[in-house]
């Protein structure tokens, strides 16, 4: 907030279409090695030609996952016949509980089209790193949580990182900072 503060008060306004932060220079590198919940290897690469929506979670996440991808699934519903043009993944940062069965039974339930990306927790590092996200374990008496962070992603037609949006986002704006990457291409 304190950089909007000080933009206005230089006079200067963000030209940018875009509602979600522009990241597109953070994250040249970033790119995955994973499988998803239908046992395909994918890259980033697989889904050119779309608009990526990536998300990081973990299926026993009590609240922000669920709801993040509730949103997502009206994201798409209000991009109607744009919603073609886009793949919402949802990458695990818990390997160790989320097996292949599991996301494929979580993440399409909330679109058939949705994809749940897994790998090893090596792979999972790795790729969490790439896209600087932060996650740990925390203990609890019934086993662990994951604090993680809670960014979406999203990754234009070309396979480019471009924008990363707050989990408090609403439905309606990404959808608007989704049909604007569509119309770059």
């Amino acid at each position: 907030m304190p950089t909007l503060l000080l933009m206005a008060c230089n006079g200067h306004q963000s030209s940018s279409v875009f509602h979600a932060s522009d990241v597109g220079n953070r994250f040249v590198q970033a790119d995955f090695h994973l499988t998803d919940h239908n046992g395909k290897p994918r890259t980033l690469a697989d889904f050119r030609g779309k608009v990526v929506v990536l998300f990081f979670g973990y299926t026993h996440c009590p609240d922000v996952c669920p709801t993040k991808l509730a949103d997502l699934a009206q994201t798409m519903r209000l991009l109607g016949n744009d919603a073609d043009k886009v793949q919402v993944l949802f990458i695990t940062l818990d390997p160790e509980r989320d097996t292949r069965e599991l996301l494929a039974k979580f993440v399409p339930s909330f679109s058939p089209v949705f994809l749940g990306l897994y790998g090893d927790v090596q792979e999972t590092a790795s790729v969490a790193q790439k896209f600087r996200v932060d996650y740990s374990k925390n203990p609890t008496s019934s086993g662990y949580t994951l604090d993680h962070s809670t960014f979406t992603y999203l990754i234009d037609t070309q396979g480019k990182v471009r924008l990363m949006a707050g989990d408090r986002q609403p439905a309606d704006l990404l959808a608007q900072d989704i049909r604007a990457l569509l119309a770059l291409h």
